[in-house]
């Protein structure tokens, strides 16, 4: 019996069913972490005697009978740009290299009172700025489909450690994609949830008005089980939405008899791969196959998506990071003459060249002669997207395309193109400017053998029709596992 090999939901039926215990649990996703780890870079930190110890309490409680939830004992990695009180919490930047928070972010808290042990934090682009895990402090993250090719990002640690089994599920954040493009690279299942369902205390920002918390796991089930458990009403975070409706686990029914599904004309043009554009089309057809109604239709403003997204972001981004400066906490250079001097030596050596750029980018973007120009026209965009997808969800209830336009790039090839970086978002950046939900689910692989992955949105709050959809799908496919699980590293 692999342990790792388990969904996240199958491991937590076994812990109760008292066949496994959680120690057993933790210490087969530690020796996964040991054996795979120094080849694909998941993790910056491990916190190996946390976990064992926080085994052994959850096992009591388990055993006391007051832990009965699925995720009970099931070991779990956190994206490390989450608070976790006493345990380093890095964002992957030197500025954060030495920085442990007195408190832990409120949908890992919630994941702890579900029982759940953490292992450690998981690598990423530096503040999640990227879309390759490349821009990381700590040296870049390989997928396990491929150690030659990225896992994506700015998750890309998170997705790498569901795929390479280093844990039984992951929490990644999600501002521009960074939860289902990484997913659909490394073929397994992400879900970011509509804006303000699962609070974002606790998260070290980078584009608040964007950024949200989701999970990546195996397949749909795990993913609708953990954003159940993460998903809550906040009062210390400003945009959390009260909900009465956060009983995913409801929509897990394969039935897509009657829905409607609209498939955006503009996201299979230009610059969409071959092969991706034929596994995505081919799962609209099993769908169409189980009764789904399929339509062809036209989604504006597409194209203003990537500029409007870019100027956002990176204005919220140089406002939020100007809190990283040497004096309350994180990197402080050594040698500075006065204070100006010491916030400049520290910010250059402990920011990265693309968080650099973006805070650069951000800083003009928001100066008082270009306001005008370009912070308040991208924020007209952003409500002229969320018009056109609100025209699409009058008609439809989920829109299927492409996660991202190819599969995985090799390793170097996107970084020296910033642009080409940028572009790779183009499917789903509006889904976060709109606070749209959407899931990535894996559609088979192409001819290098790379997973591809059909992301699923929904209308605000309607979670479940996109989880309706994406197990309806996946029960016609069945989960495949990384080469890296199969034959160890390639």
């Amino acid at each position: 019996m692999n342990i790792m090999s388990m969904t996240a939901v199958e491991l937590g039926k076994k812990i109760k069913a008292k066949e496994i215990t959680v120690l057993e649990a933790v210490k087969a996703a530690i020796e996964q972490i040991e054996k795979l780890d120094g080849t694909y870079n998941c993790y910056v930190t491990v916190d190996k005697e946390g976990a064992l110890k926080r085994a052994e309490e959850v096992q009591k409680l388990i055993d006391e009978g007051s832990l009965t939830g699925p995720l009970a004992g099931v070991p779990v990695a956190i994206k490390d740009n989450m608070c976790t009180k006493d345990l380093l919490t890095t964002c992957s930047s030197k500025i954060l290299s030495n920085f442990k928070p007195t408190y832990t972010a409120e949908a890992v808290l919630n994941l702890e009172k579900a029982g759940a042990v953490i292992l450690g934090k998981t690598n990423m682009d530096e503040f999640a700025m990227g879309s390759t895990t490349e821009t990381s402090a700590y040296g870049v993250t390989r997928n396990p489909w491929n150690a030659e090719h990225v896992p994506g990002g700015s998750s890309g640690g998170s997705c790498a450690a569901v795929a390479a089994e280093e844990c039984s599920y992951a929490l990644g954040s999600d501002t521009g994609g960074s939860i289902r493009q990484p997913s659909s690279f490394c073929g397994v299942v992400g879900i970011k949830p509509t804006y303000g369902t699962v609070s974002r205390y606790g998260l070290i920002a980078y584009g608040s008005s964007l950024d949200q918390i989701g999970p990546i796991a195996k397949d749909v089930t795990d993913c609708a089980t953990i954003l159940e458990a993460i998903s809550s009403y906040d009062t210390k975070d400003s945009t959390s939405m009260k909900r009465d409706d956060l009983d995913f686990t409801s929509a897990l029914v394969d039935d897509v008899k009657g829905m409607k599904i609209g498939i955006p004309k503009d996201y299979f043009g230009e610059g969409l791969d071959e092969e991706v554009k034929e596994k995505v089309l081919a799962a609209v057809e099993v769908l169409k196959s189980k009764g789904a109604i399929v339509e062809e239709f036209d989604l504006s403003l597409v194209e203003y998506a990537i500029p409007a997204y870019y100027v956002i972001a990176s204005a919220e981004a140089s406002s939020n990071l100007s809190r990283f400066d040497g004096v309350k906490y994180g990197y402080r250079a050594a040698d500075y003459e006065g204070l100006h001097n010491m916030y400049k030596k520290t910010r250059s050596a402990g920011f990265g060249p693309e968080v650099k750029r973006r805070i650069m980018l951000g800083s003009f973007v928001l100066s008082s002669g270009y306001y005008d120009a370009y912070y308040l026209k991208a924020l007209r965009t952003k409500a002229l997207i969320k018009q056109a997808f609100d025209k699409a969800f009058a008609k439809y209830d989920v829109i299927l395309g492409p996660a991202a336009p190819t599969t995985a790039p090799e390793l170097g090839k996107s970084l020296s193109d910033p642009l080409k970086m940028y572009l790779g978002d183009i499917y789903t950046i509006s889904v976060n400017l709109a606070g749209l939900p959407g899931m990535s689910v894996p559609c088979g692989t192409d001819s290098k053998g790379l997973p591809v992955g059909l992301q699923i949105i929904g209308d605000c709050f309607k979670e479940k029709n996109v989880i309706r959809v994406g197990y309806a799908y996946e029960q016609s496919r069945g989960y495949e596992h990384s080469p890296a699980v199969m034959g160890g590293a390639q």
